[in-house]
């Protein structure tokens, strides 16, 4: 396979060859590294690229250019390479520009020069788009391949385990595709052994699922040890927040998440909001950077699910659906929540047929060219939208409310009414789903009356439910499930009967000592990525004051 390339553009030719220079020295051994004097000669380097179909990683290009500015070559090369990564080299005096740029060029970083030294200036930003790049480049296929259909719940589960766990895989639909049927017949596969997942080494899978799979592509499925300092309840961004500043810290820790590193905000399109990531990152990024972060501080990962917690003085066991248990001093529950589902008919009958609880991600795709439906006017939902509008002709938002002010940040807005293909549909909300092997028409109730129209997408984002069930009732929840913490555990000034500690609990302690809890899963929990972050943080601290105790 052709080395990626990074294309370096300046019309000044002492400051080209410092770039080109720095370029090489640091990336030379994994990346071809291609100069042009203008940004039309840029253009013309980069047709002939795409007409090889050789893969272009990143764009480094000068504003101040005769003919053509940066922020211009950088926008038209986006139609050619949209994936590449664009950083524009300014001038202090062009910082406005470059800003400016961020929206309407869709640039991921400016840098102002000088850039000397590049170790501090230079290389770490490269760097780190590059390794985003990468993680989202699919080069020529050698991967999974997964056979199945666009209307099996099974498949759709499978489909959204591999990719929010960034497994490389091939998806070939038997009814559309006929690549899918001859495999099929090859392979002796019935229909009824869909999904099935055929390995690199010619292998089959048939009637495939996440637990069956996780192992065989490599994922850990079983705890290295008996015992552990802190286990963390869910990957979400609360859990991964406890797992970088616990294991950083020294506690041996352990991070159980039965689907993969994000969490539900892993399925989210994208987060703009974020502090740091001025052009936004996807929630599937963001789990794979904090994975990888706490990882490399000796984080311990499996891919099963919590099904118990039992509590035996100052040791608590966690009980997974295995069978095992693991043992700890301290749990965090940071499982977050899932979506509400619709309450109507046909929902449930259809769940994975063509309604979907989030998951805009894997989904989209398949969406090209149909109409939309996306329900609820939070920012998952807008985020979803604007999402879908890349690839779908029409998406129309469907919200019970007068609009999306009250429950949508400003920012999104803003996107959503730009868009010329988002339709939003105030004072309507779904009252049936229609539909047998697949979702065919949806009843709306609206300002009109009531409505049958076609659909066979709806995406449903309608507020969240905690998973709280499998938790012993030594751990306080409230009416609705979440989990009482800290000062919430007072009741008229007194602390409950079940907490038997001389000491009051702490901050995010629950009513059972030594179990804490962080992020959407807390009763009176602020619902934004950045809280949950910084929950899972705050908590390691009061794990620290709890094991002090021993």
């Amino acid at each position: 396979m052709a080395r990626p390339i990074l294309l370096a553009v300046d019309d000044d030719v002492s400051v080209l060859e410092a770039v080109v220079q720095d370029l090489r020295r640091q990336y030379g051994a994994e990346y071809r590294v291609l100069r042009a004097a203008s940004g039309q000669a840029a253009l013309d380097t980069l047709g002939q690229l795409q007409s090889r179909q050789d893969p272009v990683a990143l764009l480094l290009s000068d504003q101040r250019m005769p003919g053509m500015t940066g922020v211009e070559f950088l926008e038209r090369a986006r139609t050619l390479f949209p994936d590449a990564r664009r950083v524009l080299l300014t001038a202090y005096a062009d910082t406005e520009a470059a800003i400016r740029a961020i929206n309407t060029a869709r640039i991921h970083y400016y840098l102002n020069k000088p850039w000397d030294p590049p170790e501090e200036r230079l290389y770490p930003v490269l760097t780190d788009l590059l390794d985003d790049w990468k993680a989202g480049y699919r080069p020529p296929f050698e991967g999974l391949r997964v056979l199945g259909s666009r209307w099996s719940l099974n498949d759709h589960k499978l489909r959204n385990f591999l990719s929010r766990n960034h497994v490389p895989y091939r998806w070939l639909d038997v009814a559309s595709q006929p690549d899918a049927a001859r495999l099929m017949e090859e392979r002796q596969l019935e229909p009824d052994q869909l999904p099935a997942v055929i390995f690199p080494d010619g292998s089959v899978l048939p009637s495939a699922d996440a637990t069956t799979l996780a192992a065989r592509v490599g994922l850990r499925t079983q705890a290295a040890e008996d015992f552990y300092d802190m286990v963390v309840v869910g990957g979400g961004p609360a859990g991964l927040g406890a797992a970088v500043y616990g294991a950083s810290e020294g506690l041996k820790t352990l991070v159980i998440e039965p689907e993969a590193p994000g969490g539900q905000a892993g399925s989210t399109s994208r987060i703009e909001n974020y502090l740091g990531f001025p052009t936004g990152i996807t929630g599937a990024d963001l789990g794979r950077r904090a994975h990888l972060q706490a990882s490399r501080f000796g984080a311990e990962f499996v891919t099963q699910r919590a099904t118990g917690l039992r509590l035996d003085g100052q040791y608590k066991f966690v009980q997974l659906a295995d069978g095992r248990e693991v043992s700890t001093h301290v749990v965090l529950l940071a499982l977050g929540v899932q979506y509400r589902r619709l309450q109507i008919p046909g929902a449930d009958r259809l769940a994975g047929r063509g309604i979907y609880y989030g998951a805009a991600l894997v989904e989209a795709a398949a969406c090209k060219d149909e109409e939309v439906f996306v329900v609820g006017g939070a920012n998952s939902a807008g985020q979803a939208a604007l999402h879908f509008a890349k690839y779908a002709c029409k998406v129309t938002m469907l919200v019970r409310g007068p609009g999306l002010s009250a429950t949508m940040s400003k920012y999104l807005i803003d996107e959503i009414e730009r868009t010329s293909n988002i339709v939003l549909e105030a004072h309507t909300e779904v009252v049936e789903a229609e539909g047998t092997d697949r979702l065919e028409a949806i009843r709306l109730r609206g300002p009109e009356g009531e409505r049958r129209i076609p659909a066979t997408s709806l995406f449903v984002f309608i507020g969240a439910a905690p998973r709280t069930k499998w938790l012993p009732p030594e751990v306080m929840r409230d009416e609705k499930g979440f989990v009482l913490a800290g000062p919430d555990l007072h009741s008229h000034g007194k602390l409950p009967a079940e907490w038997k500690e001389p000491r009051e609990p702490f901050l995010l302690e629950t009513s059972a000592p030594g179990v804490f809890v962080a992020g959407d899963l807390r009763h009176g929990s602020v619902k934004r990525v950045a809280s949950a972050v910084g929950e899972g943080s705050i908590a390691v601290q009061f794990v620290h004051q709890y094991l002090a105790g021993f």
